[in-house]
């Protein structure tokens, strides 16, 4: 018996949720041979979960474990290359070894961890299978640890395999704040990319910067767009990593390079999509998709963070699985109000 955040039928009063989250007793399965059982020591949140509470998101199950981001010692190593009392991270992502095109078997077998079949992190142990446990970059601590997989892994796909962005590469990064948009600026700043960045927060852009952004552009602004093409002084973008659309996402092409390519991984702004324009075509570029990342791209991701010793931006820090906890989070991530991961240690 474990404790564990449970999403429930039940939403908390005066929230905009269909759903809620509290902490109950749980019994793990009995691990198989194949299997790992991890003790977390933290898990973090991601928007994800918020549209879960909202009931925006597709498969939602009652009774589920939420979470998809944790770091933790192992327990019970089943075939795991790590062994008992190792730092280990988990892969969110669930049946999608390597190929680079997307999962092996389709998207009707992919799932990420946090909705049942699949276990969820907000718990004092999770069991996962043993090929998803890798170990942990040793220079990260407890909370930058817990906030690496879901957003990291993300990010590294949407970046590198994606957008195929390199040294000397100009990166338009949207929306930077999140999870997702900051670690494609470490990762994107990490190999020498020139880095833009879009907010509609000053205070967030000047932040970017201080992470090596070269410069950033208020996406509200009318003049957006010519902001931009001004600090880019004559240079045009070959990467866009984006996950809202929006009003400015139908301009960008108009600052992008010859061959350009945008990669989105969510569309938080544009819930009805976004419009391929002619300017895509005219100018050669592409527009993709992407959605997390394979086991392979998890640990080349990891090796990425280890080598170049990233340090993810960690904006709120707990201690205690408790429902104030969860609560407090879920509010900053619903409200904007969080500037990096949201992160509780238990």
């Amino acid at each position: 018996m474990v404790k564990a955040g449970i999403l429930t039928s039940t939403p908390k009063p005066n929230t905009p949720f269909q759903y809620g989250v509290e902490v109950k007793d749980f019994h793990p399965p009995e691990p198989q041979s194949n299997q790992t059982v991890v003790k977390i020591q933290g898990f973090a949140f991601n928007h994800r979960d918020i549209w879960i509470l909202k009931g925006q998101y597709m498969g939602i199950v009652e009774g589920s474990v939420l979470g998809s981001d944790a770091v933790g010692i192992v327990e019970k190593k089943g075939t795991a290359s790590a062994e008992e009392g190792q730092r280990v991270l988990i892969c969110p992502s669930v049946n999608w070894v390597s190929d680079p095109l997307g999962p092996e078997n389709g998207m009707k077998d992919f799932r990420i961890l946090g909705l049942l079949p699949s276990p969820g992190t907000f718990a004092e142990t999770i069991t996962v299978d043993s090929e998803e446990v890798f170990p942990c970059p040793e220079h990260l601590t407890t909370a930058e640890a817990a906030a690496l997989p879901l957003a990291g892994l993300t990010a590294f796909r949407a970046l590198f395999t994606k957008c195929q962005a390199k040294k000397g590469s100009y990166v338009l990064i949207t929306g930077i704040g999140g999870g997702v948009a900051l670690y494609a600026l470490q990762f994107a700043v990490a190999v020498g990319a020139h880095v833009y960045v879009t907010s509609s927060n000053p205070d967030k852009i000047k932040f970017a910067k201080e992470l090596g952004a070269e410069g950033g552009i208020n996406y509200k602004d009318p003049n957006a767009l010519e902001d931009l093409k001004k600090q880019l002084n004559g240079h045009e973008i070959n990467a866009v990593v984006d996950g809202a659309g929006g009003p400015l996402f139908e301009q960008i092409p108009l600052v992008m390079a010859p061959g350009g390519i945008a990669t989105q991984y969510g569309n938080t702004a544009s819930p009805n999509g976004v419009l391929f324009t002619s300017e895509f075509w005219y100018r050669n570029c592409e527009l993709k998709g992407s959605t997390m990342g394979s086991r392979a791209e998890f640990a080349k991701m990891l090796e990425f963070v280890d080598k170049h010793k990233i340090r993810p931006v960690v904006s709120t820090h707990l201690k205690g699985l408790t429902e104030e906890n969860l609560d407090k989070s879920v509010s900053l991530l619903e409200k904007h109000q969080q500037f990096g991961k949201v992160v509780i240690e238990i």
